[in-house]
C-alpha cells in the first residue's frame, strides 16, 4: 500500500516519542569506538517542510514540536532532540522537520553507516535528494559531509525484507529502526515476524519499534506478542496526550517497543515522560506507561492540572 505519506503527520507527539528515544538509542551506541550501522525499515524522505504541502494540510506538528519549540525548562534528552531540530532551521524559525535518517546522520559518526530503506518511489527520491543537499550544505558550513554510497545508503524497496541481507552488521553492533504506516493491518504481523527472524541472525541488536496505540485489536496485541520473542530484555513506552475521540479516529497515545534496550534508557524516561506529558498532554486522558522486562514493573502518569 503506497498511499501513506509521513509529512501529513511530521513533528507531531508521536514524531517527538520516536525521535527523542531513537537519539538517545544512537548516542548510547556513539559512545564506543567501533563502529554501529543504523537501519530504518521506512525511512520516508529524511525531512519535512512544515508550512507547505501535506505538513501545514492538519499542522499536527502543533501537537509536538511546536509545543517545545520554546521552551526553556526542558530536561537534557528533550533538549538535545529541540536542538537537533533547530539546527535545520538556523533562521530561528520553524519550517522544516527532520526524519529519523536526519536525526542518525546528525547524532552518529563518520565511521558509522546508515543504510535506509523506503518502498515509496516519491518519498525515496526524496530521501535522495534531500541527502545530496545536506551534503552540500555541510560542505558550504565546514561540516563533516555525509558519504553517500558509502556512509549512507538509500534502497528502494520493503525494509522487512531488506533488513534480513543487513544482519548481523560487520562490527556487531547496530540499531534497526521499525515504523511501518500500519495503514495495512499486515503490517502488525509483520512487524512481529521480521524481528522473529532478525534475532535469530543478530540477537545482541538494538531493535526500536514505533506503533500507533488505536483501538483496533492489532494494535492492542502487538506489544504483548513482542514481549513473548526471544530477547535478552525489553522495554515498553506509551504517550498520550488527550483521551480518545467517540468515534475512534485520530492518532492520541504511540509507543515505542525496544529490544535489548541500554541500561540508561529505562531511567531517563522515568525523568522525560512526566514532562512531555505535562507539555504536550491537552485534557485528563493525557498520559504515559512505561514497562520493563528486566523489573517487570509498570510506572505510569497521568497529566497534572
Amino acid at each position: 500500500m503506497l498511499s501513506y505519506r509521513h509529512a501529513f503527520h511530521a513533528g507531531n507527539h508521536a514524531d517527538v516519542l520516536k525521535h527523542v528515544v531513537t537519539i538517545q538509542l544512537m548516542r548510547y551506541l556513539a559512545q564506543k569506538e567501533t563502529p554501529c550501522m543504523y537501519i530504518d525499515t521506512h525511512a520516508g524522505a529524511g525531512v519535512y517542510a512544515l508550512d507547505t504541502g501535506y505538513a501545514a494540510k492538519n499542522a499536527e506538528y502543533e501537537t509536538g514540536i511546536a509545543r517545545l519549540w520554546s521552551r526553556k525548562d526542558m530536561p537534557a534528552p528533550v533538549a538535545e532532540y529541540v536542538q537537533l531540530v533547530k539546527s535545520l532551521n538556523p533562521s530561528g524559525k520553524m519550517r522544516y522537520y527532520p526524519g529519523s535518517p536526519y536525526c542518525a546522520d546528525r547524532t552518529l559518526r563518520e565511521q558509522d553507516r546508515l543504510r535506509l530503506f523506503e518502498l515509496h518511489p516519491s518519498d525515496s527520491r526524496i530521501l535522495e535528494e534531500n541527502f545530496r543537499k545536506l551534503e552540500a550544505h555541510a560542505a558550504a558550513q565546514g561540516q563533516r559531509p555525509t558519504v553517500r554510497g558509502k556512509r549512507v545508503i538509500v534502497q528502494v524497496g520493503d525494509g522487512f525484507t531488506g533488513l534480513k541481507a543487513l544482519l548481523p552488521p560487520p562490527s556487531r553492533r547496530g540499531l534497526v529502526l521499525i515504523d511501518p504506516p500500519y495503514e495495512n493491518k499486515m503490517d502488525y504481523r509483520s512487524v512481529k515476524d521480521t524481528l522473529a527472524d532478525a534475532l535469530t541472525r543478530f540477537s545482541t541488536g538494538t531493535y526500536a519499534v514505533w506503533y500507533p496505540v488505536l483501538q483496533r485489536m492489532e494494535s492492542r496485541q502487538l506489544p504483548d506478542k513482542l514481549k513473548r520473542l526471544p530477547a535478552n530484555g525489553w522495554l515498553n513506552v506509551t504517550l498520550s496526550i488527550s483521551t480518545p475521540s467517540p468515534d475512534g479516529f485520530g492518532l492520541h497515545s504511540s509507543g515505542m517497543f525496544i529490544i535489548n534496550p541500554p541500561y540508561t534508557l529505562e531511567p531517563m524516561l522515568k525523568e522525560i515522560m512526566p514532562y512531555l506529558v505535562s507539555v504536550l498532554g491537552v485534557d485528563d486522558g493525557a498520559g504515559f506507561t512505561l514497562e520493563s522486562g528486566e523489573t517487570m514493573a509498570v510506572f505510569t502518569g497521568k497529566r497534572r492540572v
